[in-house]
This record gives structure tokens, sequence and C-alpha cells, in this order.
């Protein structure tokens, strides 16, 4: 599927009308992309549940577009973290705050937000609308259209925080990203970029004119080219994929360096290869975080942050998004907008 950029108009808003008060709410009805059992893109189906109503530090958000990543694929067809069935996945979120709980201080009615809903047992955003802590959100910055931000937060946290939180990149650095060019990778390149560091992207050579532009300094087809031999003496390492890549990777750092592996239910730990090395293994799982969604959102706001979007659907389409997803060749993010 050919990358592109939607253009910058928002996605149509939906029809609904407005619910001002937590009261009336609690009896109104919403849309949902749900499932009854773990399978294919087909068990999704567009089903009428229960709007729900905002409690104390909580926010409802009227949903304008969901940012797929490969953890909604996951959870749809395998268990892992989440309750029974049915469930409505979904963790990104860019919308309007609808009402708001008891002790909000920091929206209201009306603000545009965006963020990460609680990873990962707070997943349902896939919805009309969504119930969200007030702290989760941030204001979307108005440079961005609600499609573009909700394709950003649960992958561009994940960089951020393998980076800046767990890594501790600093300027000067030398970095290699894995799967450069995916959700977490094309984010994590331009992240690294601006903390001052020295970028190298593994990805297909298709792919490389489109993390130069993101500001990749060095990029590597791993279809032709040894990433080890290639990119020796890097002093972080970000891998979204696993399996032999982590046992690769640790070789390619430098004294002190840092792996940090993302892709947690493909990646074997390996402390004692890492220590017998004088590097570190660091397996990291993404949370919900409002001091890091701020960091982002300055980063997009300044345009030194750029999601890229492949493909976006109608959520009426979300089936036909899981397909794309499940075939794991995404460049960028995969949207729904909400309508």
């Amino acid at each position: 599927m050919t990358t592109t950029t939607p253009p910058t108009t928002p996605p149509t808003t939906s029809t609904l009308p407005a619910t001002p008060t937590v009261t009336s709410t609690a009896t109104a009805m919403m849309r949902a992309i749900s499932q009854d059992s773990l399978g294919g893109p087909e068990r999704l189906r567009l089903v009428e549940v229960e709007r729900p109503a905002p409690g104390p530090s909580e926010v409802l958000v009227r949903v304008r577009a969901v940012g797929l990543n490969p953890t909604d694929w996951k959870h749809r067809a395998m268990p892992g973290f989440l309750g029974e069935l049915p469930l409505v996945l979904g963790w990104d979120v860019s919308g309007v705050v609808e009402a708001v709980g008891l002790g909000v201080t920091i929206h209201e009615v009306g603000d545009e937000v965006f963020g990460m809903l609680p990873y990962p047992y707070g997943h349902g955003s896939c919805a009309e609308y969504v119930i969200a802590p007030a702290r989760v959100l941030v204001h979307k910055p108005a440079e961005l259209d609600h499609a573009h931000a909700g394709a950003i937060p649960l992958a561009a946290l994940t960089a951020y925080q393998a980076l800046v939180d767990t890594a501790s990149v600093r300027a000067g650095q030398r970095v290699l990203i894995h799967a450069a060019a995916g959700g977490v990778g094309h984010f994590a390149v331009q992240i690294a970029k601006s903390l001052g560091a020295y970028v190298i992207g593994t990805a297909s050579e298709v792919k490389h004119d489109l993390l130069r532009g993101l500001g990749a300094d060095e990029l590597i087809d791993y279809h032709h080219e040894d990433f080890e031999r290639a990119a020796g003496g890097v002093d972080v390492v970000i891998d979204p994929i696993g399996g032999d890549y982590t046992a690769r990777s640790l070789r390619t750092l430098r004294p002190g360096g840092v792996l940090v592996s993302l892709a947690l239910t493909e990646t074997q730990p390996m402390p004692q290869e890492a220590a017998r090395r004088g590097v570190h293994h660091r397996l990291m799982l993404v949370e919900a975080d409002q001091e890091g969604m701020l960091a982002v959102a300055e980063l997009a706001r300044t345009r030194r942050l750029r999601p890229v979007i492949e493909a976006a659907f109608p959520w009426e389409e979300a089936a036909k998004a899981h397909a794309v997803g499940d075939g794991g060749r995404v460049t960028g993010k995969l949207v729904l907008t909400v309508g």
C-alpha cells in the first residue's frame, strides 16, 4: 500500500447530539467496534452499547480518531492481558471533551484532547465515546487534525519512554532503530534526532527516502546487509522486533550501551549475556504518561515530530484496517476516523 499523509482537513464529525451533563450521558447509547470472540478481523462488529459517564478525576471524550497499533490486532486474535469478552479495543484517542467528572480541573467541556488510555487495561477507544483518566490526556496542538493526533500517542510514547526514560539518550550518541519505518520506529527516528543523536535505521530500501526525510542519518537495508557489521559500535538500540534480533543487537553495542526491547512476547531476556558484554538489556512496556505526552505534543506542535499515516479508514471499516495491520508491513500508522 502506498504511504500517504492525508490532508489536514479534520475527520467527519459525529452527528450524534451533544450531551452536556453527566446525568444525561448515564442512560444514553453509543456505537462501538466490539468482538465476542478471539480471531481474525471478521470478528469485529459495530454494536450499540451504553454510553459511559465519567467518575471522579475522569473525562468523557467524544472520539474523532483512533490510532491502531500491533497490540490491537494481537489482542483481537489471541489471549493477552485483557479480561473477559466482549471487548472494545483501542488505546489511542483524539477527540473532544464531552463531560468532566468530579474534581477535574485541567480539562473543560469542548477541549480538543489526545492521549493514550492506560495500557493495557484501559482499552476502549474504538467507540463514539470513551472514558479516560483526566491526566492521561493533553490538549491537541492546533497544528494537528484529529487523524494525525490520533496516530501519535501509544507509538510515540513508546519511543519517547524508550529513548528518554529508559536509555537516557544524549546528544552525539549513536542510536540504532530497528523497523525504523514502523509505528514506533518512525517516531523513534524523529525523537532521537530531536535529542541530538546520530540515527541509524533498519528498513527496506523502498522506505529509505521517507526515513531520510524524517531525519535518519544512516540506513541499512536488512534484506541485503548485516546490521551487526553495518552498525557496530552504537550506544543505544531500540528493538520492536525481538527474536534473534536480541542477541544480534547486543553485539552491536559499545561497552555501557543499552538495548531496549519492546516486543516482550517475542523477546528472550538476556541479562547474563548483556553483563558479559558490559552492556544493558531492558524490556519495556509503555505506560500512560502525562509528562511524556506533553513532551510529544510539543514536538508535534513545533513540527519536530510528524506522524506518517499509511491509510485512514472510516471506523465502520475497522476489520479492513485490522487486515492491513495483520500483514505486518505498515509504514507509519493506520488510523480510524470516527463519525
